[in-house]
């Protein structure tokens, strides 16, 4: 399975052979179909809140205007309110004036309270849909997805990636309306106050589209960098902090350090860049600003002086100036934002358009009887990990309902291959894995999971207590069912000694409890989910001889009545079998009753050979 494009590395060498200009036009073809992806991701979680955005439109349209009034106000207070003595009418129109600017500024704060609130209710409806989606879509992918995709990856898409997509919502968003309603509203009022000095305070605007353009386009490199960076160093993060028993024992720490020394020093140099970045943008904005003011100050204050413009035109343009160029400064750390947000949005659409490997069928068949009974067949079943190196060739195989089958052979020979193809992790390349007849990738994953359970030699406890975990599989199961459970597979009795017996908390990944005990508490698990086919992949190999012959006794109860397939390297495990598979590179080479095949003196009686010499 191939992984998205947002996750994947360009090596150098597979860019040989291609010219420099191919390459940047690819590379903008990539781009544009991530931003396109972004935009549908980005709309279609807005969809839902269509009204509520008009309505904030309409609230910023209100609070911008009433805004942007107070200048305006502030020029006509000066001019008509401030008037000759020999006018009256003076005190009056001012009063008036200041009454209406206040007025102005209350509308301001209650519409900029009103659209605060409605923005950040929309955003967290927005941040919890997300989150929701990512989740689910993360548990829904398959197990190859799962075993390129690093963990620390995992958590970059749900912690950092939507952090900054909230970041966006909760203050860029609001930036950015501001600063295009105050820049739109302020350039027409500058134009309807007085001509002449609008065209000379608007005369920048060519040469700050430019800049503009010239920072968006770096930013979009220089976050995306940023992005990129981040992910890699809580990936190796998380790796160090899951695997810290190895780092530990072979005295990694060192050389863990130095590599995350150089990504964190990395992750550095990137927010570097972008502080620079910003901080050149900001300077440059406020630079032209100041120019822009003084243009107009010098040039409104020849033209009062000839009488051609009132003072308080002149005093007002010079506020709207203020306000015109003060929302730009604030467009470069929205741009910080947008861009962070924007490699966020691309990372995790790339996650929700990832298609799962065993996609669910459009029409689910139904079980014969409606329950499984059990019965396994592999019809010319082919299956590779990687194209060039099969790992099933072709496998014919029935597994009758009810009968219990045991698998041995050397590391590699395809047995954990076949237990995952029955558990429908993965789908063979080739012929058909068949429940009852009725092929695997026909049945829905509620029918499939019900059916068909594995228990493997490091089964994953969750935090919580342990009839939690053992009732993992069965949520609505009483107190009495889960007991029950653990005293078939012989768990009850180590589980009622605990400090709180069934209510003990078993740690993180059950670190409070033994290998031996945490491999029978997953027994009691698969006991309780009841399927109809159970899969032990080196179920027992971590368990001490004494718990061993303990489970070898609850096995019998366990599997009866019941398909089961045993992947075990002890041969007291396979013992218990009615069957047993010899395989060799991806075939079997010997089929029969274990006493059978031990009096054949074959490959099985050699195994079983060596492993009583092992015991003596």
């Amino acid at each position: 399975m191939t992984a998205t494009a947002p996750e994947t590395k360009q090596s150098a060498g597979s860019w040989r052979g291609v010219a420099a200009e191919d390459q940047d036009e690819l590379s903008e073809k990539v781009s544009v179909l991530l931003r396109a992806r972004s935009r549908r991701l980005l709309g279609d979680l807005l969809a839902p809140h269509r009204k509520k955005i008009a309505l904030l439109v309409a609230i910023i349209v209100v609070s911008n205007a009433a805004g942007l009034s107070i200048p305006f106000l502030v020029a006509i207070g000066i001019n008509e309110g401030i008037p000759p003595i020999t006018n009256g009418d003076g005190p009056r129109v001012l009063l008036t004036v200041v009454g209406v600017i206040v007025g102005a500024a209350v509308t301001q704060a209650i519409t900029r309270q009103a659209f605060l609130r409605l923005a950040g209710t929309i955003g967290q409806s927005v941040l919890l849909e997300l989150r929701r989606r990512v989740f689910d879509h993360f548990q829904r992918l398959s197990l190859s997805f799962h075993e390129n995709y690093t963990s620390g990856r995992v958590i970059s898409r749900l912690t950092s990636d939507i952090e900054s997509i909230a970041e966006l919502l909760q203050s860029g968003f609001d930036a950015l309306v501001k600063a295009v309603f105050t820049m739109v509203g302020t350039a027409v009022l500058l134009l309807i106050m007085d001509v002449h000095l609008g065209l000379v305070a608007l005369v920048p605007i060519p040469v700050l589209l430019v800049f503009t353009r010239w920072f968006r386009q770096q930013s979009t490199i220089v976050y995306r960098r940023t992005r990129e960076t981040v992910a890699l160093v809580i990936v190796h993060f998380v790796e160090s902090m899951t695997g810290i028993r190895a780092v530990q024992a072979f005295r990694r720490q060192p050389r863990n350090q130095e590599i995350f020394e150089q990504l964190n020093d990395d992750y550095r140099e990137a927010n570097a860049r972008s502080m620079q970045l910003g901080a050149t943008f900001m300077t440059g904005i406020k630079l032209i600003g100041n120019f822009t003011i003084g243009a107009v100050l010098l040039y409104g204050g020849h033209l009062a002086i000839q009488g051609e413009v009132e003072v308080g035109t002149l005093a007002g343009f010079l506020l709207y100036l203020r306000q015109f160029y003060e929302p730009m400064q604030e467009v470069s750390q929205f741009y910080n934002t947008l861009q962070s947000a924007g490699a966020a949005l691309e990372k995790l659409s790339g996650v929700l358009e990832e298609e799962p490997g065993v996609p669910e069928p459009r029409e689910p068949a139904a079980l014969p009887g409606g329950r499984a009974r059990g019965q396994v067949r592999f019809d010319d079943v082919r299956f590779a990990y990687v194209e060039e190196m099969p790992i099933l060739p072709r496998l014919d195989l029935t597994i009758p309902a009810g009968q219990s089958v045991a698998l041995v052979g050397a590391t590699g020979a395809g047995k954990t291959t076949l237990a995952k193809l029955i558990s429908r992790f993965y789908d063979p390349t080739g012929g058909r894995v068949l429940l009852d007849g009725v092929d695997l990738r026909d049945l829905d994953e509620p029918t499939l999971r019900q059916a068909v359970v594995m228990v493997t030699q490091e089964n994953f406890l969750f935090s919580g207590t342990v009839a939690d975990n053992i009732r993992f599989g069965r949520p609505d199961a009483t107190d009495r069912q889960v007991r029950e459970a653990a005293k078939a597979i012989g768990a009850h009795e180590f589980i009622s000694a605990l400090p709180d017996g069934y209510d003990t908390e078993v740690g993180k990944r059950g670190g409070r409890m033994s290998a031996g005990q945490r491999q029978l508490v997953a027994f009691a698990r698969a006991f309780l989910a009841d399927p109809a086919v159970l899969i032990l992949d080196e179920a027992t190999s971590s368990l001490d001889v004494p718990s061993e012959r303990l489970v070898q006794r609850a096995l019998r109860t366990i599997l009866a009545d019941r398909t089961a397939l045993i992947i075990a390297h002890r041969l007291s495990t396979v013992e218990i079998a009615d069957r047993v598979l010899v395989m060799e590179r991806g075939r079997i080479v010997e089929d029969g009753p274990p006493a059978q095949l031990i009096a054949a003196s074959g490959r099985f009686a050699g195994l079983h050979r060596a492993w009583l010499e092992s015991l003596s």
